[in-house]
């Protein structure tokens, strides 16, 4: 099927892709790696009467690491170039993992984490990791910038906090204190063909053997990304043991709200929930220690 008929611009600074997409209006599309945008164009799911590219403005692609800061990724940075990113393997390498782990070569060397996380996917690979890490965007318009948490971020499927006209210009992760560690784990039909049908993200910090802060985050299991806060609560401020473990795996399965699609069952997205989050506590506890 063709494209539709549309306006489009290719803007070459972050000032003039505002001010375009001010001047188009609500009907406008903001393309990034156009891996789901175009598609959806193609099946004629979106008919926009305007395109604005942001492949050419450079200010949103740099990846930097800031020893005692943290991270910043570029929207427009791939994610091929998260997944191999030596800062973000070094420091943070389960979001390296969750972006190595999303579709195949050809998306992870089109796609970007922006449109990744714009896409509001709710099994989005690269969000469970990033909100567990307790990461911000930054959302830009013509009046200023503003930062609003990840988890704050997702209000519904394909559904986001962002404000007509405005648009998402680089992801920030906090630095992770000592003794901490993190992991994503997913579970899909067709491996790294397809979209995951569950997923979860874990990030943990320990003061000597007891736990002092965690988050869970579960993805594919409701309309958006969710924290699985009354696992947490079972966990923080305890010594891990294989049995809190189990039990906070079954905890966060309990506060999951799968359905049933042509991925997955309900049913079997509830079980997986709570083996994937018991792998992923596991591995972040392993990774603290050797931290």
């Amino acid at each position: 099927m063709r494209l539709p008929k549309f306006e489009y611009a290719a803007p070459k600074t972050l000032e003039e892709a505002l001010q375009l997409l001010a001047e188009f209006g609500p009907e406008t599309r903001v393309l990034a790696g156009g891996t789901d945008l175009l598609v959806r164009m193609k099946q004629g799911a979106l008919k926009p009467r305007a395109v604005i590219s942001l492949a050419d403005i450079e200010a949103l692609k740099p990846v930097r690491f800031e020893t005692g800061v943290g991270l910043t990724i570029g929207a427009m940075a791939p994610l091929a170039e998260v997944a191999g990113h030596s800062g973000i393997r070094d420091h943070y390498p389960a979001v390296a993992h969750a972006a190595g782990e999303t579709a195949n070569v050809q998306i992870r060397n089109m796609g970007t984490l922006g449109g990744n996380l714009c896409n509001a996917a709710p099994s989005a690979d690269n969000a469970p990791t990033l909100i567990a890490l307790g990461a911000e965007v930054s959302l830009a318009r013509l009046e200023g910038e503003r930062q609003l948490l990840l988890e704050q971020f997702f209000k519904g499927p394909g559904q986001t906090a962002m404000s007509p006209g405005e648009i998402l210009t680089s992801i920030f992760v906090p630095m992770s204190p000592p003794h901490s560690g993190a992991s994503y784990q997913h579970v899909s039909a067709r491996g790294r063909v397809d979209i995951s049908a569950v997923c979860v993200g874990a990030a943990a910090v320990f003061d000597g053997g007891t736990c002092r802060d965690v988050r869970i985050a579960l993805g594919a299991v409701a309309p958006t990304p969710i924290r699985a806060v009354k696992a947490e609560g079972l966990l923080r401020k305890k010594a891990w043991t294989p049995e809190l473990i189990e039990a906070a795996g079954s905890m966060a399965a309990q506060e999951s709200k799968p359905i049933t699609d042509v991925r997955a069952t309900a049913e079997y997205r509830r079980q997986m929930a709570a083996v994937l989050t018991r792998r992923a506590l596991t591995e972040a506890q392993v990774r603290a220690r050797q931290s």
